[in-house]
C-alpha cells in the first residue's frame, strides 16, 4: 500500500513541466586515451598490483577498470547537473502558474521541496542508462564541476564515490523532511531529451 503523502493540486489537468535536457559529456571531456594514461599513473603510483612483478598487461587491466570507473562518475555527475538545473527551470514554471506558486512554500502542509522533483523523476520511471538518479544528484552536490581523474585515489573511484555521492543526497535531501511530500505523478508530463557526444 503506497504511504507516500502528495501534495494537493487543484484541478484534474495534467501539468507540463520543462523538458529535463541531458548533457552527454562536458564540453572539455578528455578523451579516453587521456584517461587511461592518467589511470595508468595511479596504478603505478598507488601499487595496486598485489603481483611483485606485475605485467603490462595487469598494469594496463587495471588502468582501464579505474577509467571505467572514472567514466561512469562523469556520467553520474553530468546526469546530476542536468537534473539541478532541471529543477530550477521547474521552480521557475511553478512560480508562473497559480495552480503550482503553493505547492513550494514551506507554509502549506505538506510542501514539496527540491528533492520532490528528483522523487517525481524515480516515479516516472525516467530511463536514465544505469545511472542512479539520487546518487548522481549527490555527485553533482559533492563537485561544483567533474574534476580530473588526477584528483582522485584509487580507493575513491572504487570504493567511496557512490556512499560520498548518496551521503551528499540524503543530507540535501533531509533538509526540512519533517512536512515534505510528493508530486503525484500522474499530474505532470515532462520529455527527457539527451543531448551531447557520449563518454566512452
Amino acid at each position: 500500500m503506497d504511504e507516500r503523502k502528495y501534495v494537493e493540486i487543484p484541478g484534474s489537468g495534467t501539468h507540463e513541466l520543462p523538458p529535463l535536457l541531458v548533457r552527454s559529456a562536458p564540453e572539455d571531456a578528455p578523451d579516453r586515451e587521456a584517461v587511461v594514461y592518467l589511470a595508468g599513473e595511479i596504478v603505478d603510483s598507488e601499487d595496486l598490483v598485489e603481483s611483485e612483478q606485475p605485467s603490462q598487461q595487469q598494469k594496463l587491466d587495471l588502468a582501464l577498470h579505474l577509467t571505467d570507473q572514472y567514466f561512469r562518475l562523469v556520467t553520474h555527475w553530468q546526469w546530476g547537473d542536468s537534473i539541478l538545473e532541471w529543477i530550477r527551470q521547474c521552480e521557475i514554471t511553478f512560480q508562473g502558474q497559480e495552480q503550482l506558486r503553493h505547492l513550494l512554500h514551506k507554509d502549506v502542509w505538506p510542501h514539496a521541496g527540491r528533492s520532490s522533483f528528483v522523487d517525481l523523476l524515480l516515479h516516472k520511471d525516467v530511463p536514465t542508462h544505469g545511472v542512479g538518479v539520487e546518487q548522481a544528484v549527490g555527485m553533482r552536490l559533492t563537485f561544483r564541476q567533474p574534476p580530473s581523474i588526477a584528483c582522485f585515489s584509487n580507493q575513491f573511484l572504487f570504493y567511496l564515490n557512490s556512499s560520498v555521492a548518496g551521503t551528499a543526497y540524503r543530507t540535501w535531501a533531509g533538509l526540512n523532511v519533517e512536512h515534505l511530500a510528493h508530486f503525484p505523478p500522474d499530474r505532470f508530463y515532462f520529455q527527457v531529451l539527451e543531448m551531447g557526444r557520449q563518454l566512452n
